[in-house]
């Protein structure tokens, strides 16, 4: 069956998996965890062909961190998952209620997108939050993983797909393709797919958006900042800096670019020079940072690079404007946070720059479906339409418009003989 075939028997069914009961969905969700825990041994040895694979293929150290898929992160989704279940059924919640003359009444109402298609990274954990946060919102997906993953993603496919539709989803609620060359299909299937979710590369997703007829949500790059205001506790801003970077680094939510106020240099820059160098950061700073601290010097490009790395840009500001500035023009509207004492001057920051995330003395690493109590995510959107941010049940959700009435006709309204009065319920 080509892609185009099976996604036409997925619409189909995804009338069917929008219809689902919550208890009907949520036992499916239990079986998932059920099916994930029971199968683990078979679950690792295919993850352990993919590790001697990518080794051999010498993929680089943090990739391979994120392919290994053991049993801390075997829990780990298996949490999710009790955690998704938990959560309230994001479909048919009122959203509006208005009376619009007596007797007709109208209701927004949330439902499924119906159809996504989501192309992600080699990240085993990932075909789970996906899988599981489209089953919960009642839509059918089809899955697009790296190559690296490939056994890894086939057997826990087969594990998910299989448990939920035991437990009463439609046959075509999932699919998995495995073929690069199936990507160019599945941007064809506009009459059928109704959503794209693609995680990769500014350039692999700048080349999904240019080549499909089928929204896209998601985003290209993940630059994102720290800025250090002169109001700063320091040793705080050491330590949320430190782990903005170095928590997890081959990650979207990871910070690329520190920005520190002027007249902190010289206090802060030592510190926090000290804490990268026990984390083996390599520090890339201007002339002036340079006059500070010993570091290689920072180029202009640096400013819209995302390194995905221990490799960190550092350059001085003269106020918290000059820093809004700088992340509005380089960053990737992603997630910025500002570490300072001063409510005023963070609230100033939080309101000015034009990014889905923006922290006061947080982690820009809380940028995570998981970490806002979402049940994971399927990616993060730096889009302002539908969906921002960590996109999770409700950014996997649309709304229709129900409009109840009695023998009511527009010509009644048009001819004066009745009229609106617009009461909210």
């Amino acid at each position: 069956m080509t892609i185009k075939e099976q996604a036409r028997a997925m619409k189909a069914d995804s009338f069917l998996a929008m219809a689902t009961t919550l208890k009907t969905r949520n036992l499916a969700l239990e079986a998932i965890a059920k099916a994930l825990d029971d199968n683990r041994t078979e679950i690792i040895k295919e993850n352990q062909i993919d590790l001697e694979i990518a080794k051999e293929e010498k993929l680089a150290g943090p990739l391979l961190g994120r392919l290994e898929f053991d049993n801390k992160k075997i829990d780990g989704v298996i949490t999710g998952i009790h955690d998704l279940i938990g959560l309230p059924d994001p479909i048919g919640k009122k959203l509006l209620e208005k009376e619009l003359d007596e007797g007709l009444c109208l209701v927004r109402q949330s439902c499924p997108i119906g159809v996504i298609g989501v192309i992600f990274e080699s990240r085993p954990d990932a075909l789970i939050q996906i899988s599981t946060l489209c089953l919960k919102s009642g839509n059918c997906a089809i899955l697009k993983g790296g190559h690296e993953a490939l056994h890894t993603n086939r057997i826990l496919f087969r594990l998910v797909h299989d448990a939920a539709v035991k437990a009463g989803l439609p046959e075509n609620w999932l699919f998995l393709a495995e073929a690069r060359s199936e990507i160019n299909e599945l941007l064809d299937c506009h009459d059928y797919v109704d959503l794209l979710i693609p995680r990769g590369s500014n350039q692999f997703v700048q080349y999904i958006m240019n080549n499909t007829k089928i929204p896209v949500m998601g985003h290209a790059d993940g630059i994102c900042h720290c800025y250090v205001d002169q109001d700063a506790d320091l040793a705080k801003a050491v330590k949320v800096v430190l782990d903005s970077k170095t928590q997890a680094t081959s990650v979207c939510n990871a910070t690329e670019t520190l920005l520190v106020h002027r007249k902190i240099l010289s206090s802060f820059l030592p510190m926090m020079k000290e804490a990268f160098d026990e984390k083996k950061v390599e520090i890339r700073g201007t002339k002036e940072i340079q006059a500070v601290i010993d570091c290689l010097p920072a180029s202009e490009e640096d400013w819209s690079t995302e390194y995905l790395d221990l490799i960190i840009s550092v350059k001085a500001v003269e106020d918290v404007d000059e820093a809004i500035k700088h992340i509005n023009h380089f960053g990737s509207h992603h997630t910025d946070a500002i570490i300072t004492e001063n409510d005023a001057t963070a609230e100033h920051f939080m309101n000015l720059v034009d990014s889905a995330g923006v922290y006061h003395n947080a982690s820009t690493r809380f940028a995570d479906g998981y970490r806002y109590g979402f049940g994971a995510e399927v990616g993060i959107s730096t889009s302002k339409l539908h969906a921002r941010g960590p996109v999770g049940l409700e950014g996997l959700c649309t709304y229709k418009y129900k409009l109840y009435g009695h023998d009511h006709i527009v010509a009644d309204y048009a001819t004066g003989v009745k009229s609106f009065h617009f009461k909210e319920l």
